[in-house]
């Protein structure tokens, strides 16, 4: 067993690069001429073909990517299930029956993932069999690098991927409907990317972004304004004529490179020291104003495109209160992620909904609800359930992250009558301490009391000692008063304390 344990990642990349030429797939001579599907109905086992591949690439990989961030001994046995069943839908994606189609990029791109997927098994061999002597020991380094970027590239290919199968399984985006299509479901997976990103900077990334010495506003910013760039030559075929919506769509391209560089201007203090600014939500909030407002071919259409630019609008809009009100200009409320505002969520929610409601728009999408005649109401309602579900999942990863990263701020107090000691710092006579150390209930008070006391009296003074008295008692105590800025406080990570210069 071990044996094969050992070889049977080389044994399988053998087989797949051998085998992956002769199993292209076959009935193309079903499909009629200038069709890309033919008229036959999706198979069971296409069917479960789709479902494995989506278990294995869109679940089971990116829960063992993040098991092997946090070094968890089920990373590899997890990896192994994945491969497996990986492999096993690989094959029935070629022995389908029912419905046949044209070339396609899914089945192009499929060699390529599958070849990523091997790679990335072989790496982990290697790395698992600890060698470390002549020349081992200095490729490994590499080794552990390649690894370790091969593996977080697996998801965006898996989630590109997954999107070139529903559009080859339905036979979208082909001749004039391609570059709308594109627009959608580029523009649509950079706002999940988007919420993605605010949803690890807010549970796990402040530390990191502390050590950049940048605001968040600051690297959204320039990604804005190189989007708009992007934008503003690639919406129009220069040296012809204005059509659609071209006009639209490289102005919005100008809006962003202008306000990105604005952003980027004042993301930071006149001391050099990070700053936040609202650009980026007001750049959301005017593109989903500009998206509510698109003229659309179909009502469907013009719903669903109305629909989104409110999501979007809402995003932009929940950003400006999370920084100005419940935020107030500060990076976060906690250091570690740990203690989000539960208003904090919403903004990234939206951009997660944004993007599939943008995704879900395109023009062949739209005809084909309309012809079923399927309301928008029922359309958003099944996207935005998507959305919560894909923000579940990211948030259980990034959990599963942060207890390993910080164990220390998933422990639970040891007694019960722990959370009530912190609540005499809030004004219970209840557990109110005496002098020697006992409470007013008559019961002993544990170290862990103690300490939660400590901490809670600690809290409620701080905010009733005068600027005057404090000064007193740094000069007299205490050394120099901690400076009161946000930035300056003490930053705790793994037991250590490193104060931000």
């Amino acid at each position: 067993m071990a044996i094969a344990s050992r070889f049977g990642p080389q044994g399988l990349l053998a087989a797949l690069l051998l085998v992956s030429p002769a199993l292209a797939h076959g009935g193309h001579e079903s499909v009629p001429d200038g069709a890309a599907i033919s008229e036959d109905p999706i198979d069971t086992t296409l069917w479960i073909h789709m479902i494995l591949m989506g278990f294995a690439f869109g679940v089971i990989f990116p829960l063992g990517m993040v098991l092997g961030i946090v070094r968890s001994r089920w990373h590899v046995p997890l990896q192994i299930v994945g491969t497996i069943i990986a492999v096993l839908a690989y094959f029935l994606g070629h022995a389908h029956k029912g419905r046949q189609f044209s070339k396609n990029v899914h089945a192009s791109f499929a060699n390529t993932l599958m070849l990523m997927m091997v790679v990335q098994i072989v790496l982990g061999v290697y790395l698992k069999l600890h060698l470390t002597k002549g020349i081992h020991g200095r490729i490994r380094r590499v080794i552990v690098i390649a690894h370790g970027v091969l593996g977080k590239a697996m998801p965006v290919a898996s989630w590109v991927q997954m999107l070139f199968g529903g559009i080859t399984a339905m036979g979208f985006c082909r001749d004039d409907h391609l570059g709308q299509c594109l627009a959608h479901f580029i523009m649509g997976s950079a706002f999940i990317a988007y919420g993605i990103l605010l949803t690890i900077l807010l549970l796990v990334g402040q530390y990191w972004l502390r050590r950049t010495g940048r605001s968040q506003e600051f690297f959204d910013s320039l990604i804005i304004a190189a989007w708009g760039c992007v934008n503003t030559f690639t919406e129009h075929r220069w040296g012809g004529p204005w059509v659609h919506n071209d006009l639209q769509h490289t102005t919005m391209g100008v809006v962003w490179w202008c306000a990105g560089l604005l952003g980027i201007w004042m993301s930071r203090k006149r001391n050099g020291r990070p700053k936040r600014n609202l650009i980026p939500a007001i750049v959301i909030l005017l593109t989903g104003y500009a998206m509510s407002a698109h003229p659309q071919t179909l009502m469907i259409s013009t719903m669903i495109h109305s629909i989104f630019g409110y999501t979007l609008m809402a995003a932009g809009f929940t950003r400006i209160i999370e920084i100005s009100f419940v935020l107030r200009d500060k990076g976060t409320l906690s250091p570690d992620g740990s203690d989000p505002n539960s208003f904090q969520y919403l903004p990234p929610f939206l951009l997660y909904a944004s993007g599939f409601l943008f995704m879900g728009a395109t023009e062949e999408q739209m005809q084909l609800l309309n012809d079923a005649g399927i309301t928008h109401v029922s359309y958003v309602l099944i996207l935005y359930s998507i959305a919560f579900i894909l923000f579940l999942f990211v948030n259980v990863l990034l959990h599963i992250y942060a207890v390993h990263a910080w164990p220390e701020s998933a422990q639970a107090p040891s007694h019960s009558r722990s959370s009530s000691a912190a609540d005499a710092g809030e004004g219970s006579s209840r557990y109110r301490p005496t002098a020697n150390g006992r409470l007013l209930n008559g019961h002993a008070r544990s170290p862990s009391e103690a300490q939660h006391l400590h901490d809670a009296e600690e809290f409620e003074l701080q905010g009733l000692i005068s600027d005057e008295e404090d000064d007193a008692k740094d000069t007299h105590a205490m050394g120099p008063r901690k400076a009161e800025d946000e930035e300056n406080s003490p930053l705790v990570a793994n037991g250590t304390t490193a104060t931000t210069h």
